[in-house]
Order: C-alpha cells, then sequence, then structure tokens
C-alpha cells in the first residue's frame, strides 16, 4: 500500500507554477527523499500534503484519505517538522513538550509521560528545564522533531530537518530517522543534502522547475546517468549552472564536511 499517493498537482503563485501537475507514488514503511534546487517545488509540495496550502487542481490521498475530502482523519496521522522550529522559546523544552501534547488531546498526566520519554529519547533529559533561547541550533531542531512525534504519527514530513547542523548532530538526527522506520513510519523527507538522501532513502525523486524530472533509487540513479554520487547525478540532471539554471542551489557539499 502506498502512504501517499499524488495525482497530477498543480499550484500556482501570482502566476508563477510552482507544482505542474506533478504525480508521485511514495510506499509505506520507507524514507522517501525529494531533492531539488531552491525553488523546484519541494516545500510547496510538503505544504500541499500537510493541508497548509490547496492545490489547485489534482487530488492527493494520505494512508487512502483524502486530504480534501477527509482532513480531519489526515490531520490525525501525520505529523510535520518544518525548517523552523515552531516551539515557544519563552517555555522549557519539557513545558513545550507538555502543551503540544494537551493541544494534541492528551491528559497532562499523559503529556507529562510521553515528554519524558521524547526528552530521553533525542538525549535531552539534561537540559529538560532550560529556557528553549538558550538552545543551541541542534537542540532545537532535535526538541522540533520530537515534538512533531507526541502522538506517534503513522506519517512524517521531514522539510530539511538537518539544515544548520553540525555534522555530528545531523548523525543524530539520521539514526532517529531510520529508527522511525523501523518502528513502522513512513517518512517523507526533503534536503539540500545529497548525501543525506543517499544514507537516509529507499528511494529518491529529483524535482526542478515544479515537476519530477527523476525517480528511483539512489544506487539506481547512480547507476543510469553513471555517477559516482548523487551530486553527479544532480548536476547531470539539473545543469551545472553554468548555463544559469539552478545556480542557487546552495549547499551542496556541506554534508561532506569532517566531523
Amino acid at each position: 500500500m502506498n502512504a501517499i499517493e499524488i495525482k497530477n498537482i498543480s499550484k500556482n503563485f501570482d502566476g508563477l507554477k510552482a507544482i505542474d501537475n506533478l504525480s508521485l507514488d511514495i510506499p509505506e514503511n520507507s524514507v522517501f527523499a525529494i531533492l531539488g534546487p531552491n525553488g523546484a517545488g519541494k516545500t510547496t509540495v510538503i505544504n500541499i500534503l500537510s493541508m497548509l496550502l490547496k492545490p489547485d487542481k489534482g487530488t492527493v490521498k494520505i494512508l487512502g484519505f483524502d486530504i480534501m475530502k477527509e482532513s480531519k482523519k489526515v490531520r490525525e496521522l501525520v505529523g510535520l517538522t518544518l525548517q523552523y522550529a515552531c516551539v515557544d522559546e519563552a517555555l522549557t523544552a519539557k513545558q513545550n513538550l507538555l502543551v503540544f501534547g494537551q493541544l494534541l488531546g492528551l491528559s497532562r498526566k499523559e503529556a507529562k509521560i510521553r515528554g519524558n520519554e521524547l526528552l530521553k529519547e533525542f538525549n535531552l533529559e539534561d537540559a529538560a528545564n532550560k529556557p528553549i533561547q538558550k538552545f543551541s541550533g541542534g537542540m532545537r531542531r532535535r526538541l522540533d522533531l520530537a515534538v512533531s512525534l507526541i502522538d506517534r504519527p503513522k506519517l512524517i514530513f521531514l522539510d530539511e530537518p538537518t539544515t544548520g547542523l553540525d555534522p555530528r548532530t545531523r548523525n543524530q538526527m539520521w539514526s532517529t530517522i531510520k529508527n522511525l522506520v523501523k518502528k513502522g513510519s513512513t517518512v517523507l523527507l526533503t534536503t539540500q543534502y545529497l548525501e543525506e538522501a543517499d544514507q537516509l532513502s529507499d528511494e529518491i525523486a529529483i524535482m526542478d522547475e515544479g515537476k519530477v524530472i527523476a525517480k528511483g533509487t539512489a544506487e539506481s540513479l547512480k547507476k543510469e546517468y553513471k555517477a559516482k554520487n548523487l551530486d553527479e547525478v544532480f548536476l547531470k540532471i539539473t545543469g551545472d549552472g553554468t548555463d544559469g539554471k539552478n545556480n542557487n542551489y546552495e549547499e551542496l557539499n556541506m554534508i561532506k564536511e569532517v566531523v
């Protein structure tokens, strides 16, 4: 069964086509990565799937439910972690988890128990009572992911979850994502780090100008495009910037920092 079925969706902003008749199937219990240059439409896809935006046309089903007709049910099944932390910096980590747990329908006792579980899972126990404004970038990203997992969603959207993290913290996040899939979740990941997609994903879609222009496993894509790594695949498909195309694709090799 597919976790996500996207059929012919399009989205325009002030006459500019962000998504152009896109169709995509994403299987359950897997990590599916969407790659592409800035402005390719990755975040717009995530926002449509998470019902922050409505497509101008087309249909989307999540775990068998139509996002337009059965949005309440879909919201119960999905966890979302955006590029920027959604936590309240005026509160501590423990307080944030307690508040979000109660907002998601848990009793105070249940929210407290679940919050403590997540603090332990994300190695934040020592910082549980520290104000979020004193957290490092890596700690904030881990807390943001923890918040999105309070109600144990079956489908998790991660929009560039490791942007700005140091290599060690990024590797910790990779382990967390792998464990989520082992426990039965499906993860849809957008990332600018090609090595991240190579390490984590079961399948990859490369987007450009609102369309999927290549799809397959990391190995099948490297084989098809006679490339040593996904960097070469990406550049062969989207251009190297010398022709003016996609020269705003930033941080192409940031993942290759030495730990």
